[in-house]
């Protein structure tokens, strides 16, 4: 997983990785992991925070090249949002790189709504797009 050139965009390595999925356990996060034989081939990592009305956050959404389009980034998603309705979160809502068209695409079939652009919020020269979906609880 840590050759996914998105992660390398954003100066990721296995320390780094490591740190932050260790967080994110502590803090009793919800984290996916799909897994095909020993090897790791899914991971999507959800925040819940009160803010925004209550939102799930989309931390990582992440699917082995060699997996990719078999449907396993839409079960992943799936689950992460009946995790955030079951828990009362009213919306799911994520950064996307606005260069990753492929990805874009992929939440906008899955009812997810382009709220707008933040150049460089997370990394100077990179360019970040909001989404969002909202549902009652």
């Amino acid at each position: 997983m840590l050759a996914s050139p998105m992660l390398g965009r954003y100066g990721a390595n296995a320390r780094r990785v490591r740190a932050g999925l260790g967080r994110g356990f502590r803090r009793r996060d919800s984290i996916l992991i799909a897994i095909d034989g020993d090897a790791v081939v899914g991971l999507a990592w959800f925040i819940e925070t009160p803010v925004m009305d209550h939102a799930m956050y989309l931390q990582l959404l992440l699917v082995a090249e060699s997996h990719q389009s078999r449907g396993l980034g839409a079960l992943l998603l799936a689950r992460g949002e009946r995790q955030a309705r079951a828990s009362g979160c009213r919306h799911m809502i994520f950064l996307v790189t606005k260069t990753n068209r492929r990805a874009r695409a992929f939440y906008e079939r899955h009812g997810y709504a382009h709220v707008g652009n933040l150049p460089g919020f997370v990394r100077p020269k990179i360019d970040e797009t909001l989404y969002l979906k909202s549902w009652r609880t």
